[in-house]
Formats: C-alpha cells, sequence, structure tokens
C-alpha cells in the first residue's frame, strides 16, 4: 500500500465513524450485537474492493464498536476476524468485482465475498461459546446468517452508491 496521505487518514476516519454509529446507535444497536445479528455496517466492508486503506476503517470501526459488546476480548476477535478476513476476501474475490449477476445488481466479487465473510463467522461463533457457552454450531449458523443477509443488502448500496461517488481515491 503507498503511504497515506492527510485526504486518506480522513476518509478512514469517516468511514470508521460511520461504521460506528451504524453499529452502535439505537435501534441499530439491538441487532448488531451476539448470537443473532444483523450488523448494518458491515456493507462498509465493500469498499476494501475500491481502496485498501477502508480495510484499516472498517477495522477500526469495528474494533471501536466492539467496545461496546463484551468488551476487550472482542475488540481483538473481532477486529482481528475483520481484518483477516475482509484483507484476505478482497485478495480472493476482487478479479471477479466487475462480473456482474442478476442484471447488473450485483458483482460476483461481492456475491462470493459475502459468502466467505458469513462463514468466517466461525471466530465469533467460538468467542461466544467459550464466553457465554452458546452452542457452537447454532451460533455459527445464527451469525453466518445474518452476516450474509446484512452483507448481500450491502452489496446492492455500495454498488449503487459507487456509480455516484468515487471509492477509489
Amino acid at each position: 500500500m503507498k503511504s497515506l496521505t492527510t485526504k486518506d487518514y480522513l476518509h478512514i476516519s469517516v468511514v470508521a465513524a460511520i461504521y460506528i454509529v451504524l453499529t452502535i446507535l439505537p435501534p441499530l444497536n439491538a441487532i448488531s450485537f451476539g448470537a443473532y445479528q444483523f450488523r448494518v455496517s458491515e456493507m462498509l466492508n465493500f469498499l476494501g474492493f475500491y481502496n485498501k486503506k477502508y480495510i484499516i476503517a472498517v477495522t477500526i470501526g469495528c474494533m471501536i464498536s466492539n467496545l461496546y459488546s463484551f468488551g476487550v476480548i472482542d475488540v481483538f476477535v473481532g477486529g482481528f476476524s475483520t481484518l483477516i478476513f475482509v484483507t484476505l476476501g478482497i485478495i480472493l474475490f476482487k478479479k471477479y468485482q466487475n462480473d456482474y449477476l442478476l442484471n447488473g445488481i450485483i458483482s460476483k466479487g461481492f456475491l462470493y465475498f459475502s459468502v466467505f465473510f458469513a462463514a468466517s463467522m466461525i471466530t465469533i461463533a467460538l468467542e461466544l461459546h467459550y464466553l457465554f457457552g452458546a452452542p457452537f454450531w447454532l451460533t455459527w449458523f445464527t451469525t453466518g446468517v445474518g452476516e450474509l443477509l446484512s452483507l448481500l443488502v450491502g452489496a446492492v448500496i455500495i454498488e449503487k452508491i459507487s456509480k455516484t461517488i468515487d471509492f477509489t481515491k
């Protein structure tokens, strides 16, 4: 990654702040944490396809948001999970970003990333299992389904917004 400019730091800060607001403010906070979650802010993960600086932004946003859930443990588990799986997902699926499905509604890259990232909720299921005794497989399923749904909705939204705003800069 090239060295970051002041403008890049501003973009990272704004996206991290949007992530935090979409996660912790009512009524969204009620559906953003736990074994049954639909974290609206996860749609911002797709910004990493346009510019790698946004991987930093969503990781910081996730870590700060997770302070409001299970504390420091969730900051590290959720934060590092976001960093690793967003980075890996973008590396694996960026080549499909411009191949569209459903009459141009969603790119294959975004769809593949959504399924991949939903599967990555294994880390959250493990965390909830060890911290609270939540049933592992059920928790993995419920967090994965919630993540998949929020990402699919987010893929369509980010795709539409990217037609107006150039996220590559």
